[in-house]
């Protein structure tokens, strides 16, 4: 039975005099509506999707100041909630303060270690993200402009406050392998354009709704001009000075992350955190042993069955460069998502019972790389899903059945959206714990084939290659950050088990480097999922019903592996009495 560090499954211990219910539920209210107003003010929600960040205003304050001061609200949060008599509240208050418990003791953890050292990894940093925010917005009114002309002119002040913490990490060793971010000025450097046109930040000022009026419309634009031309800019070369000036001058020599000061203990937060689980790296990396040697038995069947004569190497050479397995064309892979993902949407109604009402686009995204973007949630922006159509080979088509079930439905789409129509606090419904939600995500390319996808056996060795990739990821990302494997061992290893494209394998591996662990979620999650099915499968038999146990796994949105194992017993127990068993 796998063990999990969730401290959710301890009886919390109560403070105070009982209380009735109702005083109760008021007490739970209320500290739940001063934390999240708080959240709203500082503009940083703990746990959230990366991905989704967008401007509002004022950027937040990510100084050391500003940490202290979320410390010692968090703090605050804390004292007030062990005076709640859980006892007295209803299931599903019990669920809120049990999963916002957790929460706030994990925030407290975070602010012991060692993230704002790190806020740069291999596919983004605080600054692409800021420069993807307007992208994923919607400009409707003068008050969306207005907010974004303030965003704009904060930047500066924000940039120095990230420079002040990647200033410490260098005086304390806390920088990334050198070469892993070889070639990552081009991220900042992309940004600093001749022609304010030209920018991603002028995108918004070009396409002002004219119900706006004219004289509003010329204030923006000037303003906005002025503000990319003499602040964003001038800034996004000052960052690209300091990293190839000073950060890349003092970037480490070590791959691992454990080989730095105090850096075993943050490998094993960072584990905790991404996987919700108190895995250690050992069991981490047999377990990915395991499962590389349990998907490799199914790929060499499959190439067996497709009657390749040659051995896998072969086979997955012949993946790689053969131009059947590739477009050259970016509509045209936009295309066949889009159609891939209607004929999912035809099939869903039959394996859920609540589909999600918001939809989702399918873009090429801006910096490479495929991924999925939700929406903000106020109505007016939909979900995208982000394909890479820059460089087409690292695309190959056999694996576009498996990212697009990963990425849009019944993936990543599917369970944001559903979460952020859920009748729960608001915490609750943008909260994205890595393995469940990307564990949801490489469920659902499995999925897909009893569903009736795959029909193309290169496509289902896609889906297989995607899973190996995953379970690699356990081997790999253990292997250089707690047992001293190199950057080739780990870039071998994942080439000689998965179809990925040797550029992909690379950029991959660099992934893994600089964010530690986050990679790890996905397997892990998947398994858990898995396993939870099995479970309910065996102890419902006759009466278990697809739909309902995906609906239960999507009911509660994102929670730790701990949490939503027990909420599933409870439901199995739930299903077997209304049955009478």
């Amino acid at each position: 039975m796998i063990r999990f560090a969730c401290l959710i499954l301890i009886t919390l211990l109560t403070a105070g005099a009982a209380q009735g219910q109702g005083q109760v539920n008021d007490s739970l209210d209320k500290i739940l509506s001063d934390h999240w107003a708080a959240a709203n003010r500082e503009q940083i929600f703990f746990r959230k999707d990366p991905d989704t960040f967008r401007m509002n205003g004022d950027l937040p304050d990510v100084s050391a100041q500003g940490r202290k001061r979320r410390e010692e609200f968090n703090s605050d949060i804390l004292k007030r909630i062990a005076a709640i008599d859980i006892k007295g509240l209803d299931q599903q208050d019990q669920v809120n303060l049990r999963l916002f418990k957790y929460e706030r003791e994990t925030e407290a953890a975070s602010y012991k270690q060692l993230d704002h050292f790190y806020p740069l990894h291999y596919y983004s940093s605080f600054s692409s993200y800021f420069a993807g925010a307007p992208g994923n917005m919607s400009f409707l009114t003068q008050t969306d402009y207005d907010n974004y002309l303030i965003s704009l002119a904060a930047y500066p002040r924000y940039l120095d406050q990230y420079l002040v913490d990647l200033r410490a990490a260098i005086s304390h060793g806390h920088v990334h392998y050198c070469e892993s971010f070889e070639g990552y000025e081009k991220t900042i450097s992309k940004h600093i354009v001749e022609n304010i046109e030209e920018s991603v930040f002028y995108a918004p000022l070009a396409a002002i709704p004219s119900s706006l009026p004219k004289a509003q419309r010329e204030r923006i634009v000037s303003a906005g001009s002025e503000l990319i031309a003499k602040r964003l800019i001038p800034e996004y070369r000052r960052f690209h000075k300091f990293f190839t000036e000073e950060y890349m001058a003092n970037c480490r020599k070590e791959v691992g992350i454990t080989a730095l000061k105090n850096g075993q203990e943050y490998y094993q937060y960072l584990i905790n955190y991404h996987t919700t689980t108190d895995y250690t790296a050992d069991q981490i990396h047999q377990l990915g042993l395991s499962e590389v040697a349990r998907i490799r038995t199914q790929m060499n069947s499959l190439i067996s069955t497709i009657g390749f004569k040659g051995n896998f190497n072969a086979f997955v050479d012949f993946l790689r460069t053969d131009p059947q397995f590739y477009t050259d064309d970016a509509r045209d892979l936009i295309e066949k998502a889009s159609y891939i993902a209607r004929k999912m949407a035809a099939q869903l109604p039959k394996w859920f019972g609540q589909l999600p009402r918001n939809t989702f686009d399918i873009k090429s995204s801006p910096g490479g790389g495929a991924y999925y973007v939700a929406s903000d949630g106020s109505g007016t922006t939909s979900g995208t899903y982000f394909l890479d159509t820059k460089d087409l080979q690292s695309q190959p088509l056999y694996n576009l059945e498996a990212l697009t079930f990963h990425e849009a439905e019944p993936g990543h789409h599917f369970q944001g959206s559903i979460a952020m129509e859920l009748n729960v606090p608001e915490f609750r419904k943008t909260l994205y714990h890595s393995a469940y939600g990307e564990g949801w995500g490489l469920y659902s390319e499995r999925l897909g084939k009893e569903m009736g996808f795959y029909q193309d056996p290169y496509s289902d060795f896609g889906r297989l290659t995607y899973e190996m990739w995953r379970a690699c990821r356990l081997v790999v990302d253990t292997g250089m950050h707690a047992k001293g494997w190199s950057r080739q061992k780990a870039i071998d290893y994942l080439a000689n088990n998965t179809a990925l494209s040797l550029a992909d394998v690379e950029g991959q591996i660099d992934r893994y480097i600089t964010w530690p662990a986050q990679a790890l979620s996905y397997k892990i999650g998947e398994l858990k999922i898995r396993e939870l099915r099995s479970m309910a499968e065996r102890e419902l038999g006759v009466d278990f019903n697809i739909r309902d146990f995906h609906d239960q796994i999507l009911s509660n949105g994102s929670l730790p592996l701990a949490l939503l194992e027990e909420l599933t017993i409870e439901w199995v127990q739930r299903v077997k009495e209304s049955s009478g068993h």
